[in-house]
Formats: structure tokens, sequence, C-alpha cells
């Protein structure tokens, strides 16, 4: 058993510190809306009063943030984490965030001694809460063998893809994909529906034919295909559209530093951010349909 500080319980971070209070580890939890916090005690874990209270005396802390400042606010300057914590205290980040300020604060955590991961995650919603997430790994091989008890609470498939930065790297290129994959599987299921086919049969016969993807299996982009997808919810829940946008930028970015070409990419960010401004930043990603389906 470990002791755990569990920083930022969205989406993704709650039910991620809830499997590791079944797992049977103590968790200390801490994020700025208090409901969170409070469901999060509910399942087991203790409230902190603050992120420095939550990380003291822990022997692993884990963030789950929304972007590169969130997480650089947190560990860097006089009055961050890394600046209190214990060098022999475990750091995994799990936000998905700019690769460069990934390995800006690994760098300040091997400063002062502290082994640091960045490990963000796949598998949405349902994979944090039945515990199956994908960790995409990116650090020394020595702390990832330390965080793997942790990790394994709350993840079924581990990959070390690199030193620090790598994970985010890695991350990106599979929300890249993810978000193009998306769009277009909404755009031929719109398509296959405006020549009046079915989309559930259409759905189907995609599912188990070469355009075959998590979306067409998973979180269909189609009301009432799946009854489990954000789709058949009012695209509530899930992977949130701006959330896809911002790691779509983070990707074009990534892309602008080594001089790599990413169109598709960018079309699909641009797509994102077009359903952003047509009001549907807050649901989740697979609404992206709406921009071609206007009666879904």
């Amino acid at each position: 058993m470990s002791r755990i500080a569990f920083i930022g319980l969205g989406n993704m971070g709650g039910p991620m510190a809830a499997n590791l209070v079944k797992a049977g580890h103590a968790v200390r939890v801490f994020d700025l809306v208090p409901a969170a916090v409070d469901a999060a005690v509910a399942a087991g874990a203790h409230a902190a009063a603050n992120a420095a209270d939550a990380a003291t005396g822990a022997e692993v802390v884990i963030s789950m943030l929304p972007a590169s400042r969130h997480v650089e606010r947190l560990y860097l300057g006089d009055d961050g984490l890394l600046a209190t914590l214990s060098p022999d205290a475990l750091v995994i980040d799990s936000s998905t965030i700019a690769p460069a300020s990934a390995k800006k604060v690994a760098e300040s955590a091997a400063a002062r001694g502290v082994a640091m991961i960045d490990a963000p995650v796949s598998g949405g919603t349902a994979g944090a809460a039945a515990g199956t997430l994908t960790f995409i790994v990116g650090g020394e091989a020595q702390a990832l063998e330390r965080a793997l008890p942790v990790l394994q609470a709350m993840g079924k498939n581990i990959f070390h893809v690199g030193a620090s930065g790598a994970g985010q790297v890695a991350k990106l290129c599979n929300n890249m994909a993810l978000g193009a994959i998306m769009a277009v599987t909404g755009e031929a299921i719109a398509l296959g529906v405006a020549h009046g086919l079915d989309p559930n049969v259409l759905s189907q016969m995609m599912a188990v034919s070469t355009s075959r993807s998590w979306a067409t299996e998973v979180c269909n982009p189609w009301p009432g295909v799946h009854a489990n997808a954000p789709a058949s919810r009012g695209y509530t829940g899930g992977f949130g559209n701006d959330l896809m946008l911002k790691d779509l930028g983070l990707a074009a970015e990534a892309a602008m530093g080594v001089g790599a070409s990413i169109p598709l990419g960018e079309l699909a960010r641009n797509l994102y951010a077009m359903n952003s401004r047509a009001g549907n930043g807050g649901l989740d990603f697979s609404s992206v349909v709406k921009l071609v389906a206007k009666d879904v």
C-alpha cells in the first residue's frame, strides 16, 4: 500500500482516484471543485485542504490537470510541490500537456532529486471507471518500475515510449488520429443517412469492415447506435470537444517544432474549432458530426 496524493478529480481523475482506493492505497485528494472532492471522499479517499496538504508525506503524487500552465503552476516555483516533496517521492503526471512543458517540469524534478514520469492516458471515462486505461509513459525505466503497482491499479496497458516528454508526444499522435477518425466516421454515417440508410445497420457493417475503429465500435457519433455512447445522451459526458481541440492544437505545435507535416491533423483541428464556435465546445467530441448533420 502506498500513500498517494491525487490532484485533479475531473471526469478522468475522479474514477482513477477511486480505483486506487479500491486497490488498497491511502489516497489524499484535492480539486478546486468541492463536489469532485466530495465524490472522491464518498469513494473512500481523504480530503486535503490544498495541493500541498495532499502531497505532505505522500510517497506518490499523481496529477490530472487540464493544461500545461496548470501543471507548471502546481510543480514549479518557490511555492510549487517540487520545492517541498521528499526526494524519495515519485511524481506521475497523467495530464495531457505540451511535450516541452513535460520536459521542463521533469528537468526541475530531476534537479531536486525527485523521480518523475509523464503518463497521459487513453481509454476515456469508461476506461477510467473500469480501471482499464492505457498509460503512455515517458521517463526513466527505473521510475516506471516504481510506478507500475500504482498504474496497474488504474490501467490495463502500459507503454514506455521513451524519455521525459515522449509520453506526451505519443498521446498527441494518438489523439490526432482519433480526432480525424471520429470526424470522418461522422461524415460517412451522415452521408449514408442522407441516402436513406439505417445508421444502426450502416454502423454495424462498418464495425466489421475496413473502416472499423473505436468510433464505430465504442463511441459511435450517431445518436441511438450505441446506448452508452455520449451521442445517445445528448453528447454529454465523455471527452469534451474543447479538450480534443486543445490536444490537436498541441499536436500542431509539436509538428511545427520538428518541421513535420500534419495536413489532416490541421484540418481536424479546424473542424473541432468550428464545432466549438457553433456552441458545442462543452459536448463530447463526437458532436463534431453536428457540423454535417444538423438534425442529430
